[in-house]
């Protein structure tokens, strides 16, 4: 059995430039200076993450650190929930932002400082949170997908897919976010959708659906990830001069004020039909298989924070 107070480090090297790799030198040298015990793996391709975590989870591992950005944070969740250990909520998610993306740890007041992330994660204060997830046929299986940010469906994931690429050139997430709404500005494409959420059916051309477990940038700026809710904005097709409102109330956090978005609060979304419009969980494309089936699990995950 691992030493409960053992921490199983996953670190993720293909989440940004090579600065990155130099960065997770120095988080090595500072974890071995205040005498961390710890085991250390690094992540291979795509899925290894999720692999890891899993076989970390499996193994006995009450601590298990993310060294990386919000896909593989997600990855990572869904390792630990899909893993064999019955008492999933004893596991204790700490993360040290690094690469390209990190809303969520933002969210929680985290910056880009690993020696206040390491500090946190020495500290141990853990709290239950939600986690949101998705449900789909993919022609052969069923499939389901957990989350703890949010679900973007259309133009949101775009957003999400530029964003990670206008990063890697800007070098700052405010910026790099802006940039990429420019980018698609005079694009503004609409989808044919059709969702249902606390009973009402919602049809009809709509631009973008964020479905939220946290505030996801400023869509869905009332969710919090501990209420057992999950918010959902809906934004029609603005006109033009309507999306320059729009992007200036969402930079205020004022995006619901729009008079071209609804907004819910539910517990479940049946998103019934969004032809040909992306999706993505956590900044994570996913496949565009619908129906989709979301909900939320009340204090499913224990995250170590500030």
């Amino acid at each position: 059995m691992v030493d409960p107070q053992k921490w199983g480090v996953i670190y993720n090297p293909k989440a940004g430039t090579r600065k990155v790799k130099k960065r997770w030198k120095e988080i090595k040298e500072y974890m071995d200076a205040n005498g961390v015990s710890y085991d250390y793996m690094q992540s291979e391709g795509f899925g290894s993450v999720e692999r890891l975590a899993g076989i970390l989870a499996n193994n006995g591992y009450k601590t298990i650190v993310i060294v990386g950005g919000d896909g593989a944070l997600n990855d990572a969740v869904n390792g630990i929930l899909n893993s064999e250990v019955v008492n999933k909520d004893e596991i204790g998610i700490g993360i040290i932002p690094n690469g390209i993306g990190n809303y969520f740890a933002q969210y929680w007041g985290m910056d880009m400082d690993y020696r206040k992330a390491v500090d946190t994660i020495i500290k141990n204060r853990r709290r239950k949170i939600d986690v949101g997830y998705c449900k789909y046929y993919d022609g052969e299986r069923h499939q389901k997908r957990f989350f703890i940010n949010a679900i973007n469906i259309g133009f949101g994931a775009r957003i999400a897919k530029v964003t990670d690429r206008c990063k890697r050139f800007w070098g700052s997430k405010t910026i790099s976010y802006i940039a990429s709404f420019f980018l698609l500005f005079f694009e503004r494409n609409t989808y044919r959708m059709h969702l249902c959420i606390n009973g009402e059916h919602v049809r009809g051309r709509i631009m973008s659906v964020c479905i939220g477990n946290t505030d996801a940038f400023g869509q869905t700026p009332s969710a919090v990830p501990y209420n057992g809710w999950l918010d959902v904005s809906i934004i029609y097709r603005p006109q033009l001069m309507q999306t320059m409102l729009g992007l200036w109330l969402l930079i205020q956090g004022r995006i619901l004020n729009h008079k071209q978005v609804k907004s819910f609060r539910t517990r479940k979304v049946q998103v019934l039909r969004a032809r040909n419009a992306p999706v993505d969980a956590d900044g994570r494309l996913m496949p565009k298989k619908f129906p989709l089936k979301i909900s939320i699990i009340q204090e499913k995950l224990t995250l170590i924070i500030p």
